[in-house]
């Protein structure tokens, strides 16, 4: 008897498993696919941005015989950094790289402070045309550069402020409040109201709220908009070229030389302007990856 039920017993479970359905393991395949997808996605992107800077960043590491071979080695044979030294030793562009670098950390300060509060009373406060005031802001952008920089240019002839930083720097400005407005006014709705409440409960101002809850939170997107601003200003040539001419920023002067500089001062000039770009974007990229992390769960 006890043989017997042992059998039944053992013979039970591997009968029931016996009945079950098959596993089916298309969704499992299908999300590994569509995981291997994302990552050739991300890869070949990463690529098509990465290999013009990485060509870009051999030719001006190289030397004046690599540089004048034809066919070009895709690595350099000798690497050298007379390409580079020929550049910075050409007359304005040290002066130029300064001025790049004042114009943009300038627009970055003023697009925060005049858009910043403008992007927060889109986010706290609701009025009449807001819907309207948010189209209107975005047809800064939509106006071609020349549309701006002439008049502006003329502006600026009648205030006695042309060909210095800050014509530069209010042109880039009016370029970079529209995106600067619009990313925090983001911000700050994604930043509980409730948070800034509680604050002016305990005995804060609304300033004080703002300044001690609201902004802190608020500061990769901040960030985000800092790094959209610097890159917009550091990229602009046509406008500063338009009200410059002495001053000019580094990619106006690279602009107004091209037509007559040699193949070395082209590669070592595209170099130059895409390093600090790079570096202010490696500072600032914690804030902008915390847009997307803990801070504003």
């Amino acid at each position: 008897m006890s043989e017997s039920a042992t059998t039944t017993t053992a013979s039970g479970p591997e009968a029931a498993r016996s009945d079950l359905p098959p596993i089916d393991r298309a969704p499992l395949r299908r999300r590994r696919w569509r995981s291997a997808g994302v990552q050739f996605a991300c890869l070949t992107i990463t690529l098509f941005m990465a290999v013009p800077i990485v060509l870009i960043a051999l030719a001006a590491v190289s030397s004046r015989d690599d540089l004048n071979r034809f066919p070009k080695p895709l690595l350099p044979g000798d690497l050298s950094t007379e390409t580079l030294s020929s550049f910075f030793h050409a007359t304005g562009t040290v002066p130029a790289l300064g001025n790049s670098v004042l114009v943009g950390l300038y627009t970055v300060f003023w697009s925060l402070v005049v858009g910043a509060p403008a992007g927060y009373a889109l986010a706290r406060y609701a009025f009449r045309g807001q819907d309207a005031y948010r189209v209107f802001v975005l047809l800064v952008r939509a106006l071609p550069i020349v549309v701006l920089s002439v008049p502006l240019a003329t502006m600026f002839l009648h205030l006695h402020i042309d060909d210095t930083v800050l014509a530069v720097t209010l042109v880039h400005t009016v370029l970079a409040l529209p995106t600067t407005v619009l990313i925090t006014a983001s911000i700050f709705v994604a930043v509980p109201a409730d948070l800034e409440e509680a604050a002016r409960v305990f005995g804060c101002t609304r300033w004080q709220a703002a300044r001690r809850v609201v902004v802190p939170l608020a500061l990769p997107g901040l960030a985000a908009s800092s790094i959209f601003t610097f890159v917009l200003s550091w990229n602009e040539i046509l406008g500063a070229t338009i009200v410059t001419l002495g001053h000019r920023t580094l990619p106006a002067q690279v602009l107004t030389a091209l037509a007559e500089a040699s193949t070395p001062y082209r590669f070592a000039g595209g170099f130059a302007l895409i390093i600090p770009a790079l570096l202010f974007i490696l500072v600032m990229r914690r804030y902008l990856v915390n847009m997307w992390g803990t801070t504003l769960r």
